[in-house]
C-alpha cells in the first residue's frame, strides 16, 4: 500500500521570495509530500493575504507561533510532519527553536542562523530532543556531488593535498540594494544577513561542497573579506586560506561583484593520484585528471562499476532514482534528492524507527554551525589584517 504524503509547513515564502519557489517544487517532486500549511510573512494581515493566493489551497497561518502551537495538538496524519524556513537569515533561529521544542522536524535554509552563539543552542536542542534537522545546502543534493564524495573518500585520488572550492557571482557588482530588489536588501544588512554578506549568503555553500565531497575539516584559517561597492556594510569578495584535518591546505572563495559569472560553484580537489574536478552550472559531469593518463569524464547515468579508476560502487548510490543520461537534471533536482532524504528520515522518527542525520545525505545542523563558524573566524582573522584563527 502507497505511503501516504508527508504533510510540509512554510515559515516564510511570501511577497515575491525566490527560494520558496524551487523548495515547493521539490517537495510535490515524487508524490510523497506536500505543502498544506504556512505562515508566510511575518505582519499578520500579509500572511494571510499571501495564503489565500498560494496557487493551491493551503491553511494560511497569522505567525508561525499560531502555526506551531495549532499543528502541533493534530494528530499524525493531519497535523504537519515538517516544517521548511525559508525566511531572511535572522529570522532562522526562533522558528526553529520552537519547532524543535516541539517535537516537529525542520529542514531549514542556509546560513542556519546568524551568530555562533544561536547555532550551538540548536545544536544542542537537536540533541536533546532527537529531531530530525536539516540544512538545504542544495548542491549536495546533485548526484555528481555523490559520486564524487565516494570518489575522494575511498582514496581513489590519493590524499588530499589541496581543496579550491569557490563561488562565484556577479548580481550584487553594484548598488543592487538600491534599486528595490528584496533579495539584495536584506542580504546586505548586517541585522538580517549576520556577520558576512558573500560568505554567509554563498561561502558556506563552497564550504559545504568541501567538507562534504573530501570529509575533511577547516581547523584554521586566513582571511581576507572586502567590500568592493561604495558605502556596502557586509563583504561583497570573501577570501579564506584554511588548513584542512588531515594536514592539506584549502581556499574558499566566494564573490558576489564577480561580473559576468551567475552561479558559478566549483570544486577541485588536487590529490597525491590525481585531481577531481566539478562545476556547479555542468552538473552531469566530474572531471578526473590522473597522471600520465588520459582525462576521465564521468557522466551522470553512464557510470559504470571497475572500470579500471572506479572499483564496485555502492547500491545505494547507484540505485538512486534519475532520469536516463542525456536528459539533465538540475537544481530542482537536487532540492528534491535533499528531501527525498529528509523525507527518510522525518518517517523513521514518526515511526519511532532509527534514524541517522549524519550528514551522508544531506546537510545537519552540525554543519550549518560550522558554516557560521566559518564565518565567525573570517571576520575575526580579517579584522585582525588576516591573522591566523583557529575555527571555534
Amino acid at each position: 500500500m502507497s505511503k501516504r504524503p508527508l504533510n510540509v509547513g512554510l515559515i516564510g515564502g511570501g511577497k515575491g521570495a525566490f527560494i520558496v519557489h524551487p523548495h515547493e517544487k521539490a517537495i510535490h517532486f515524487d508524490g510523497t509530500r506536500r505543502v498544506v500549511t504556512g505562515a508566510l510573512h511575518q505582519d499578520p494581515k500579509t500572511a494571510m493575504e499571501e495564503a489565500e493566493k498560494w496557487p493551491y489551497p493551503i491553511r494560511g497561518y497569522r505567525s508561525y507561533d499560531e502555526m506551531i502551537a495549532t499543528e502541533k495538538k493534530k494528530p499524525l496524519g493531519e497535523r504537519m510532519d515538517y516544517v521548511l524556513i525559508v525566511t531572511p537569515n535572522h529570522v532562522h533561529f526562533d522558528p526553529a527553536m520552537k519547532c524543535i521544542e516541539a517535537g516537529i522536524p525542520v529542514f531549514c535554509e542556509k546560513p542556519l542562523t546568524v551568530t555562533l552563539e544561536e547555532a550551538d543552542k540548536l545544536v544542542a536542542a537537536v540533541k536533546k530532543h532527537k529531531v530530525p534537522f536539516g540544512v538545504a545546502h542544495t548542491y549536495l543534493g546533485h548526484w555528481t556531488s555523490r559520486l564524487s564524495r565516494h570518489i575522494v573518500k575511498s582514496g581513489l585520488i590519493g590524499e588530499v593535498r589541496w581543496v579550491d572550492s569557490c563561488y562565484l557571482q556577479g548580481w550584487l557588482w553594484s548598488r543592487t540594494e538600491d534599486m528595490g530588489v528584496m533579495q539584495a536588501e536584506w542580504r546586505v544588512d548586517p541585522k538580517r544577513a549576520g556577520a558576512s554578506g558573500a560568505g554567509g549568503d554563498i561561502g558556506t555553500h563552497a564550504l559545504m561542497q568541501l567538507r562534504y565531497v573530501t570529509g575533511l575539516d577547516v581547523t584554521r584559517l586566513q582571511a581576507h573579506l572586502i567590500a568592493f561597492v561604495e558605502r556596502r556594510q557586509l563583504d561583497d569578495h570573501f577570501t579564506v586560506y584554511c588548513e584542512l584535518s588531515n594536514g592539506g591546505k584549502a581556499l574558499v572563495r566566494a564573490s558576489q561583484i564577480a561580473i559576468g559569472h551567475k552561479n558559478d560553484l566549483r570544486l577541485e580537489v588536487n590529490g597525491s593520484k590525481g585531481t577531481l574536478y566539478w562545476v556547479q552550472e555542468e552538473p552531469e559531469k566530474v572531471v578526473i585528471h590522473l597522471a600520465g593518463q588520459p582525462d576521465r569524464v564521468y557522466w551522470r547515468g553512464e557510470v559504470k562499476a571497475n572500470d579500471g579508476f572506479l572499483g564496485d560502487l555502492p547500491a545505494e548510490l547507484m540505485g538512486e532514482p534519475t532520469v536516463p543520461s542525456g536528459h539533465p537534471e538540475g537544481f530542482h533536482d537536487a532540492f528534491a534528492r535533499l528531501h527525498r532524504c529528509f523525507e527518510a528520515d522525518v518517517r523513521a522518527y514518526e515511526e519511532k524507527k532509527p534514524w541517522n542525520a549524519d550528514g551522508s545525505k544531506y546537510a545537519n545542523v552540525w554543519d550549518g554551525r560550522i558554516g557560521i563558524a566559518l564565518c565567525t573566524a573570517a571576520v575575526e582573522s580579517s579584522n585582525q589584517g588576516g591573522a591566523w584563527v583557529d575555527m571555534p
